[in-house]
């Protein structure tokens, strides 16, 4: 009888997806990553208020999170292909659109809603893909292609910057707003959804414990394990936005914001290492957690997170360790972005994982809710950034606790008895 692996695909066929989902990840990062160099001219060419043109980037995101569901249900309906790249494509015309905005309501509509929900679309059809083209490498290709969306932004960032400076806001995003939509759509049409003969022997060699059943939304969300899942990627969102949204403010109240290091600020510097840091966990952290297991692999990362944060806060009158610090820091978290998704589609299978795992995203749109307006909330009553602080590392410890000692008996349990 001949090896199954002789009837698989050919092993370069999986590679060539992920490069492709890396790159549709990276064409539509940046209308999250360089929204701040674009508020000024939007206040200039509207005459909004800062509160009013940053209910945009606020759309953005809910769009992008709270849709998650209907996005995935939409790549699972129709295919991710054409739904991949129209995502791309709205993405691109949002930013297009944006440019000619003379009032908040434009905006609204070009950078929030159609670059929210165009991003969501591709963001959750990357990964959805993802999962089911690596059965035995899942954490790292879902971690690879979420990387992706951070790394897209430091590429572009400079560019962008730099023609804001020399051209203005509308010619930047008009020639973005094509460039980044094309290489977009192109990516998204050379996507495909993997044929049952070409995962087979992959899923023979998997090394985590996963469903043999495939689970529609309705089951799923009839769970417990899905419940307590949402639960901690709530957590860990909350406490990593918590950082992201105030670290400025937070280094500046320090009075370390402006110190030089090696030539250069130490805020800017920190929001660097932040970046980098925040690419390379995801692949790493999904790496692992193929070989250690996906509990394992979150109890060692979201304690990382936690100890980090405590040492950060003992390093406040050194800007060289503080910043360092945060770049740990957010190496103790941006792996979420790979842990999650993996955890989930080896729990309630890959036929509806693009849907499944948009239900699970929404907690990163509760996560933002709660980080950024809590955090300065919390600021402002006990006037403090140290009871914030206090809070992300009992999230981040509270989280790693239940993910040895709930998620990964749970699991275990649950996949036994449905085996």
């Amino acid at each position: 009888m001949p090896d199954i692996a002789s009837k698989s695909f050919s092993p370069l066929t999986r590679w060539i997806q992920m490069a492709l989902g890396l790159i549709a990840m990276m064409s539509i990062s940046s209308p999250q990553y360089v929204w701040t160099l674009f508020v000024a001219p939007f206040q200039q060419a509207t005459g909004a208020s800062l509160p009013a043109i940053q209910v945009t980037f606020s759309l953005l995101v809910v769009l992008q999170t709270w849709l998650a569901p209907l996005q995935g249900w939409l790549v699972d309906r129709f295919g991710p292909k054409f739904l991949i790249a129209f995502g791309a494509g709205l993405t691109g015309l949002g930013f297009v659109l944006s440019a000619g905005a003379s009032s908040t309501f434009t905006l609204y509509l070009a950078y929030g809603a159609l670059c929210g929900f165009g991003s969501g679309i591709v963001y959750i059809g990357v990964v959805g893909l993802m999962v089911r083209w690596f059965p035995d490498r899942r954490g790292f290709a879902v971690g690879m292609v979420a990387a992706g969306y951070g790394v897209g932004a430091i590429l572009t960032t400079i560019p962008i910057d730099s023609m804001l400076r020399t051209s203005g806001h509308q010619a930047t995003l008009y020639t973005f707003g094509l460039l980044l939509g094309a290489i977009g759509i192109c990516a998204g049409l050379a996507l495909r959804a993997p044929r049952p003969e070409e995962t087979a022997a992959r899923i023979a060699l998997a090394p985590q414990a996963r469903s043999i059943a495939d689970y529609s939304p309705r089951q799923m969300l009839g769970t417990p394990i899905f419940w307590l899942m949402f639960l901690m990627m709530t957590m860990m969102s909350t406490g990593g936005l918590m950082v992201v949204s105030q670290f400025g403010p937070v280094m500046r109240d320090f009075g370390i914001a402006d110190a030089a290091i090696a030539g250069m600020a130490a805020l800017p510097l920190a929001l660097s290492l932040q970046r980098v840091a925040n690419g390379v966990t995801r692949p790493f952290f999904g790496w692992v957690s193929d070989v250690m297991g996906r509990e394992n692999t979150m109890f060692a990362a979201f304690g990382l997170e936690a100890v980090a944060v405590f040492v950060m806060l003992l390093t406040r009158d050194n800007p060289a360790l503080f910043a360092i610090m945060s770049g740990v820091v957010f190496f103790g978290w941006g792996e979420i972005f790979s842990l999650f998704p993996s955890t989930l589609t080896d729990t309630f299978g890959t036929k509806n994982a693009t849907t499944n795992f948009g239900f699970l995203y929404i907690a990163q749109g509760v996560g933002a809710l709660f980080g950024g307006p809590f955090a300065a909330l919390m600021h402002d009553t006990l006037g403090s950034w140290y009871p914030v602080f206090y809070l992300i590392i009992a999230l981040d410890a509270l989280t790693a606790a239940l993910a040895l000692f709930a998620l990964k008996p749970m699991r275990a349990a649950f996949l036994q008895s449905h085996r």
